[in-house]
């Protein structure tokens, strides 16, 4: 995000400021993204997303054993329950990282909940931050780097459609600074991006009616100024339109979808081992990237609910033991859990994200909707947290077990945002 006075929410390298940006770059990002989390009611709608609280409580008190007598850190601890729950799973110390004043908060709740001794509130970027280990008698193992004492990382770091706020940079940063590297546990362990075609025509159509009636309105305000006061505001219509279609058209949806409404078996688009993936992996999906295309059927006789109204992209997180071969002497987790932002689970506060289309696409009887294409995701440059969707995919339709191609459209290329 960039305003007329050039402030860019990233540094001059183009990475999330609280890595290496300058402090007009860190003032931007604490406005555009830190503030919200220094707030209550927004740490309460984290807090009252069962699926999340369930999935984290039990990974964590479900593995106790892996917990007892560990050094564990918190990244982006919030107002602490994470942290609160690995002391209460047996830890020795838990380091509880939290970048805004939150962590004033955070250290009320850890006294409140008898675990103060336990559990060390740091407040402060994860990328700048010191343990105080000479003072908790921690010693890195032989063979490690000086600052690899953690045993265990544990972070809610996800955003819509996963990688948007771009939090995954810090986490890996404060992995490969901390994290003991042979037999660290990182929770979540894996995570996966998921990619579907969806029918949602109430939404689809809404977005279609609020873009028609906000230039309706600018009509009228057009008219109305040039009538009452006369100045001719015509000159701004591109500009105002334009506008108003990235906002409305152009831009990805938060959706509860149903179930149901998933018109095929959705694909991944991408999978990361939270123990191995790097700062590139964080930066999005690329042209030419595993799992980067996709090939959908869609089966009329099935789907007669349809038409297309878009594609819906989520992720599931993994809490399980490590599967990387550096990872074989791990503790191994007995007691796996598993979170998923999908419609087959119902609400949680990510949702999904929905990128609805122009004009739907039929679904007709005894016949086979194929859509073929590729999914791009990639940072914005006026702002390192927020991501851009291209889209490139073309349609077909055959007889149902016939490969005689009915009809094909042209390729289309969109490119959405992730607000």
């Amino acid at each position: 995000m960039t305003d007329a006075s050039g402030f860019v929410n990233a540094s001059q390298t183009g990475e999330i400021p609280s890595f290496n940006g300058d402090e007009k770059a860190k003032a931007t990002d604490f406005a555009n993204y830190f503030c919200s989390y220094a707030q209550l009611y927004h740490q309460k709608q984290m807090l009252v997303d069962h699926n999340r609280m369930a999935a984290y409580h039990s990974a964590v008190m479900g593995n106790a054993n892996v917990f007892k007598d560990k050094v564990v850190m918190d990244v982006g601890t919030g107002s602490g329950i994470l942290a609160a729950w690995c002391a209460q799973a047996g830890a020795k110390k838990v380091y509880a990282v939290e970048y805004t004043d939150m962590a004033k908060h955070a250290k009320s709740v850890m006294e409140a909940n008898g675990v103060q001794d336990i559990v060390t509130v740091i407040q402060g970027a994860v990328e700048d931050i010191q343990l105080p280990m000479e003072e908790d008698g921690l010693v890195a193992d032989e063979g490690n780097e000086p600052m690899q004492v953690v045993d265990i990382i544990i972070s809610e770091w996800m955003g819509y459609f996963l990688l948007r706020e771009s939090m995954l940079d810090s986490l890996v940063r404060a992995r490969d600074k901390f994290l003991k590297p042979g037999t660290g546990l990182m929770f979540p362990s894996h995570t996966t991006m998921y990619f579907a075609p969806v029918t949602d025509e109430e939404e689809r159509k809404l977005s279609l009616q609020e873009y028609s009636n906000s230039m309706a309105d600018w009509h009228e305000f057009a008219e109305s100024t040039k009538a009452t006061y006369g100045v001719d505001m015509g000159i701004l219509e591109q500009n105002f339109e334009r506008e108003q279609k990235d906002y409305y058209l152009l831009s990805s949806r938060w959706s509860e979808l149903r179930q149901e409404s998933v018109l095929a078996e959705p694909v991944v688009v991408k999978h990361l081992d939270m123990a191995t993936c790097t700062i590139e992996d964080s930066r999005g999906i690329f042209v030419g990237a595993p799992n980067s295309t996709f090939a959908f059927e869609i089966n009329g006789n099935d789907n007669l609910a349809g038409p297309i109204s878009g594609f819906a992209g989520w992720f599931t997180a993994d809490f399980k033991s490590r599967t990387d071969p550096e990872g074989e002497i791990a503790p191994k987790l007995l007691h796996p859990a598993f979170l998923s932002t999908g419609p087959e689970n119902g609400y949680t506060h990510w949702g999904q994200q929905t990128f609805y289309l122009s004009s739907s696409i039929p679904l007709l009887k005894n016949q086979t909707t194929h859509l073929v294409g590729s999914l791009e995701m990639i940072r914005t440059k006026a702002n390192s947290r927020l991501y851009n969707c291209r889209l490139t995919y073309s349609s077909s339709r055959t007889k149902n077990g016939e490969s005689t191609v009915l009809y094909k459209s042209g390729t289309v290329d969109q490119v959405y945002q992730i607000p």
